[in-house]
């Protein structure tokens, strides 16, 4: 059973957006710390953002000021705005749900590409 789905990733041009979304289910979402991170190929998995249970958000340097998470407690949901893209920005995105001592999920992965 995966607890974690993602959606919304595609094709985009450079300098277009999109939006992901992550559905959670069989978890008691809102004591977790959601995630969005990245692989693109031949690289390392990559944390993209955090946002915690308390709605603390952390962002990557390579992001800040573009990207924005975002979460739903009573949906279950948490979101990825992605704006001004680039190239560098294509990879598999992946969502995470994480509290320490209790569970650690990962989804399976939205493509995002990210060219003209």
């Amino acid at each position: 059973q995966v607890p974690l789905v993602e959606s919304g990733g595609g094709l985009v041009q450079p300098g277009g957006s999109l939006r992901l979304s992550c559905a959670a289910s069989g978890i008691i979402f809102g004591l977790y710390t959601m995630g969005w991170y990245r692989q693109a190929p031949g690289k390392q998995r990559e944390l993209v953002a955090t946002i915690t249970n308390s709605a603390s958000t952390g962002y990557a340097d390579s992001v800040k000021g573009r990207f924005t998470i975002s979460r739903d407690n009573a949906k279950k949901m948490v979101y990825l705005q992605m704006n001004t893209l680039k190239p560098e920005d294509s990879a598999v995105y992946y969502c995470r749900a994480n509290r320490p001592g209790f569970g650690d999920y990962w989804g399976e992965g939205t493509q995002v590409t990210v060219s003209s």
